[in-house]
């Protein structure tokens, strides 16, 4: 183990250089520096001020809590102590801090890792948490390292390579009118670059992806006027939660880097004691060349988003980082999977045993992985923690996933599953509405483009007030299997209720029945016997009750039903969507979040041949709406 700096020098004296690393102390702060990156760590509270690449200062003057790079704990579950203890820590050719706050009375312990190398541009970020007392802390909630520049040389917002956008100025800052919670109204300054080019709504849930995202950050032109980009690498996701389809904010203004959240209906772990989870490595990466466009400064910033960059650097480190899963205890897994006809965008998932990926924070030990572009059932991944996973493969255009449980890795061994997946069916299908893909991005307003302003941006992904659904489907949604278009005719919000916004006072009620119109034919119809049977099977990629984001039983509709009625029938098919699978989405600027699904049997008598209707019911006048991925019915 290298050796450990002494923490009483003379201040002000350069206490040490690992290799080109140096390393400063004064009374106030701890200076490290490379020949690209000097950056201040401030002893009181751990946070990083007067952050410099290439001779640029990337996080601009301090004012308040701007101008810095630290982590913060919205949810309250554990915080900074204010009895700081800093551990300079330094190798052959790094250096780096370890920031321990140990709360003693609560029995909770925060400790930040910071790390340079020499010749890279960027820092190497842990987070860990502990928790030892025996009364529990609840749910763990909101855990964010936020790099947050007050000034310096950034324009534009990048969430990847499609979404981004300039920043809103100035100006339009100034005469901005809220119209939700995080979201402005700026088309009063039409002028404004972000408003010509993006929207003349501004929301930071625009610029929120999931856990596939490789990189995001900031792009601008430094004093020389040479491009320069400041980006979040997320290297390694194992020690996150939710799965790929879990979506948070990435950018606006601030860079995020979540270790946690509730955001989308995410579950967060719940801190019982002996908790202790080790979230990293991510790398915040500094990049500028001449010329660079912002897709060349992100592209050079995602080929570090590898998992095996950097392992045996991480493994060096290993001994100053509690609880980081070195190389050696890690094994890697392969499957060849025999998937349905049809498949495609086929997903490979790896997570917490005997339960839903996107749950897996009900197991606070999880560790979760995946491959996104499985081609011909070949499944590889590498570099996975020794433990009894979950093998989840889900593709678009297949109802339901495979699911095989108790997929045993082992430290320095691969593991191999071989598998067929035969896909959901309950017989004949009749119909089906939207394509299964965990999403309600095909609809109406979902992946639709916004063509009035030249970034045209996902409508999804703009502040929903601004698709005036009254005015869409006057009465709501009225559909015709065969004649009526997904994109054109079925919206990606089912509301109960729509308004007021900032372009409307009122709220519409009458909105909240949907109607299924379809044909039976004559063939089929003599399969309608007091024997036959139907599936009707609903997919969710959301439902928003009452309880918002918190499982809580709050407010009015904490739960409600969806009901379906049958050609009239009086007893509806009801589904009661509970405060634990609610989901802030569509509101939030959302086609995925808590993922749900029903299958409903009944009689197919209940069917006739020739005309039939379907009538989709939420509560009338109620705060509450679901966002539909697919459905589908079938006859047997």
């Amino acid at each position: 183990m290298p050796p450990r700096i002494p923490r009483l020098l003379a201040l002000g004296l350069a206490l040490t250089y690992a290799g080109a690393v140096t390393i400063n102390q004064t009374a106030s702060t701890y200076t490290f520096a490379n020949d690209r990156v000097s950056f201040d760590v401030v002893k009181s509270n751990g946070y990083i001020r007067n952050l410099v690449f290439d001779g640029v200062s990337v996080l601009g003057t301090l004012s308040g809590n701007a101008g810095q790079l630290y982590t913060d704990f919205p949810s309250n579950a554990f915080a900074l102590t204010g009895n700081l203890e800093g551990e300079v820590v330094q190798g052959r050719n790094y250096a780096g801090i370890v920031l321990t706050d140990n709360d003693t009375a609560t029995g909770s312990l925060v400790q930040r890792s910071w790390f340079l190398r020499d010749g890279e541009a960027g820092l190497h970020s842990f987070v860990r948490l502990a928790y030892f007392n025996d009364t529990p802390k609840g749910a763990l909630g909101e855990v964010r390292t936020m790099f947050r520049p007050n000034g310096g040389p950034w324009t534009t917002l990048v969430t990847n390579a499609e979404q981004w956008a300039p920043a809103p100025g100035a100006e339009a800052v100034a005469n901005e009118v809220q119209v939700q919670d995080a979201t402005w109204y700026l088309g009063l300054t039409p002028s404004d670059a972000y408003v010509q080019q993006e929207s003349d709504y501004f929301t930071k849930y625009s610029f929120a992806d999931n856990q596939t995202n490789k990189a995001h950050g900031l792009y601008g032109e430094g004093p020389d006027g040479t491009p320069i980009g400041a980006w979040w690498v997320v290297n390694q996701k194992d020690t996150f939660f939710g799965g790929p389809f879990h979506v948070d904010l990435m950018v606006d203004g601030i860079i995020y880097n979540k270790q946690s959240t509730s955001h989308g209906g995410a579950t967060s772990p719940n801190v019982t004691n002996g908790f202790d989870r080790t979230f990293g490595p991510q790398f915040l990466y500094f990049n500028r060349a001449p010329n660079a466009s912002l897709h060349d400064l992100l592209a050079d910033a995602e080929k570090y988003a590898d998992p095996s960059w950097n392992a045996e650097f991480y493994d060096e480190i290993a001994p100053h980082v509690h609880g980081y899963v070195p190389s050696r205890s890690r094994g890697s897994f392969s499957a060849s999977v025999q998937v349905p006809h049809g498949a495609k965008d086929v997903v490979a998932i790896l997570s917490a045993n005997g339960v839903h990926f996107q749950d897996s924070a009900a197991d606070p030990a999880a560790y979760q992985y995946w491959v996104t572009d499985v081609r011909d059932g070949v499944v590889n991944i590498d570099r996975v923690k020794a433990g009894t996973y979950r093998l989840t493969v889900s593709a678009s255009g297949i109802f339901g996933d495979y699911i095989q449980d108790n997929v045993e890795i082992k430290a320095g061994k691969k593991t191999h599953v071989r598998a067929t997946w035969v896909p959901e069916s309950a017989g004949l299908e009749l119909w089906r509405i939207g394509v299964p893909d965990k999403s309600a991005g095909e609809f109406k307003n979902g992946w639709e483009r916004d063509t009035t302003h030249p970034r045209q941006p996902s409508k999804y992904r703009i502040f929903w007030g601004a698709w005036d659904f009254p005015n869409e489907f006057p009465g709501g949604v009225n559909f015709t299997i065969g004649k009526s278009d997904e994109g054109r005719d079925w919206n990606y919000v089912h509301w109960s209720q729509y308004g007021p916004t900032y372009t409307r006072n009122d709220t519409v009620t009458n909105i909240n029945r949907w109607t299924i119109n379809f044909d039976i034919d004559t063939r089929t119809a003599r399969g309608l016997t007091a024997q036959s049977v139907a599936t009707f099977t609903i997919q969710l990629a959301a439902a928003k009750t009452t309880a918002g984001n918190t499982d809580a039983d709050q407010g009015a509709y904490p739960s409600f039903p969806i009901n379906t009625y049958v050609n009239n029938g009086t007893d509806p098919l009801s589904w009661t969507i509970q405060p634990y699978e609610s989901s802030s989405c569509g509101e939030r600027s959302a086609i995925s979040c808590h993922l749900l699904t029903k299958k409903f049997q009944f009689p197919g008598s209940w069917l006739r041949e020739g005309a039939n209707q379907f009538v989709l019911e939420l509560p009338h006048a109620a705060p509450v709406y679901v966002q539909y991925d697919a459905l589908r019915l079938e006859l047997q």
